[in-house]
């Protein structure tokens, strides 16, 4: 019997954040996925030449907010989750959208926008923080509290929106 895979074996690369471990997702020269590991997860790099230019411009961004990002992406989901996340990539740094916006834009309701920017494979790089509560901050990461909220918060304060 082989094994068991530690939960960090899953990801090309887990990359140790000052709010986070984030785990990399790479597939077919594309970056597949981000994801938000327990923080306790050990950090541990690559070879790939595209997860050395993840780990460059989360660098990049974490000196500097308004960093663009500049990576080969794959954004897999539905024509509805895909006009989301492309809405996403059009708020600048350091403003913040209500869910209630984002979904008047779309011609949606703000429950749908909710569920996609939850299921964002890529965040940080398609910036689902950045859309909030018209009450506060609202959810995270599929998360109303906890450390998902935290890194919203964190990544929030870091670009100057809060």
């Amino acid at each position: 019997m082989p094994p068991a895979m530690t939960p960090s074996a899953e990801y090309s690369a887990c990359l140790a954040l000052p709010f986070a471990v984030l785990g990399v997702r790479i597939a077919e020269r594309s970056l597949t996925g981000l994801e938000f590991l327990p923080a306790d997860t050990p950090s541990r790099g690559s070879d790939d030449a595209l997860v050395a230019a993840v780990a460059e411009q989360l660098q990049a961004y974490l000196a500097d907010p308004a960093h663009r990002f500049d990576l080969p992406i794959r954004l897999q989901g539905t024509p509805f989750r895909q006009r989301v996340w492309q809405a996403l990539m059009q708020i600048p740094v350091g403003e913040t959208r209500s869910y209630g916006e984002l979904a008047r834009q779309l011609e949606s309701s703000a429950r749908a926008v909710g569920q996609a920017l939850g299921d964002n494979p890529l965040p940080i790089v398609v910036p689902c923080h950045r859309v909030v509560s018209s009450a506060g901050l609202g959810g995270f990461d599929h998360h109303a509290a906890g450390a998902a909220i935290e890194i919203k918060r964190w990544l929030l304060r870091h670009e100057h929106a809060i």
